[in-house]
């Protein structure tokens, strides 16, 4: 039943992982860029919900609302700003400007709110759910419960919406979208804002699951992430729910048995495990392109 219980708890903390990856892939798919700055707009959408709860007064739902704007305006504004005006040139460079991006992103905040953490409100006041002999943590099943809901909304944005197919027509030939009459510009920036207000609701769930936020708190969700996506294929965006998935119950097994002090190792250890095995990921299309 113990075993239960952390599977449950793994669920919950990939399904996080897995909101991330998400975005990872999705930039990716379209532009072949890694946003390394994805993990601080996760960190900004967790600041975002932080002053709307205590500034505004504002409850739960409201909260993941101006969190979910707040990130995908950031998104938007990133991308416009760093990534727009080097879309033609050689990928190192916007790899070296993304991470100049999440550097920014860290220290201006810590320069506009302090190095201290800050205690997150709670917003959902729930305590143990006991079903049988499980315990189980109210908000654990708060993130899993908005992860799974989100997913299924993208899920079908993605693949029944026009909006969708000009992101997938866009992801697969830009150029021959751009022919098509499908505005690349703006399905770019979409997509980056959609990434971003994912990551802006995901810092909110961690930050109300793990009730304290600082400037630097992006940073190893952000690499677990982007370990998650390329785990189930960087581009495709199963792969990237099952990446976080298996993030997710792979670490919280590891502290729950093994070592707490191990779990990063393991969880970063997966990726060479599985890259030697399948270099494309898990669910990954095998390509000729050098990445």
């Amino acid at each position: 039943m113990e075993l239960l219980q952390q599977l449950i708890n793994g669920l919950a903390l990939g399904s996080v992982y897995a909101l991330l990856a998400i975005g990872y892939t999705m930039v990716y798919g379209i532009i072949k860029l890694i946003n390394f700055a994805h993990g601080d707009i996760f960190m900004a959408g967790a600041f975002a919900g932080f002053y709307a709860s205590t500034k505004l007064g504002l409850s739960l739902i409201p909260t993941l609302i101006v969190s979910m704007f707040a990130a995908a305006l950031l998104g938007i504004i990133i991308e416009k700003v760093a990534y727009k005006p080097l879309r033609n040139s050689p990928r190192i460079t916007l790899l070296i400007t993304a991470i100049g991006v999440s550097l920014l992103l860290e220290h201006g905040m810590r320069f506009l709110v302090g190095p201290d953490p800050k205690p997150f409100p709670d917003l959902f006041p729930v305590g143990t759910i006991n079903i049988g002999s499980l315990h189980i943590n109210g908000k654990i099943l708060l993130m899993l419960g908005v992860s799974a809901l989100l997913v299924l909304l993208l899920q079908y944005i993605i693949y029944k919406t026009k909006v969708g197919k000009a992101m997938r027509a866009a992801s697969q030939d830009m150029e021959a979208a751009s022919l098509m009459g499908i505005n690349v510009n703006n399905i770019i920036s979409l997509t980056f804002a959609i990434g971003s207000a994912l990551a802006g609701i995901a810092g909110v769930l961690v930050a109300i699951a793990y009730p304290s936020i600082d400037p630097y708190m992006g940073m190893m969700p952000g690499l677990k992430a982007f370990v998650a996506a390329v785990v189930g294929g960087i581009g495709s965006i199963p792969g990237a729910l099952l990446g976080g998935i298996v993030m997710g119950i792979s670490e919280t097994l590891t502290k729950a048995y093994i070592s707490t002090s191990l779990s990063d190792a393991i969880a970063f250890g997966l990726l060479i495990i599985v890259l030697l095995f399948k270099p494309t990921g898990l669910l990954g299309d095998k390509t000729k392109e050098k990445v």
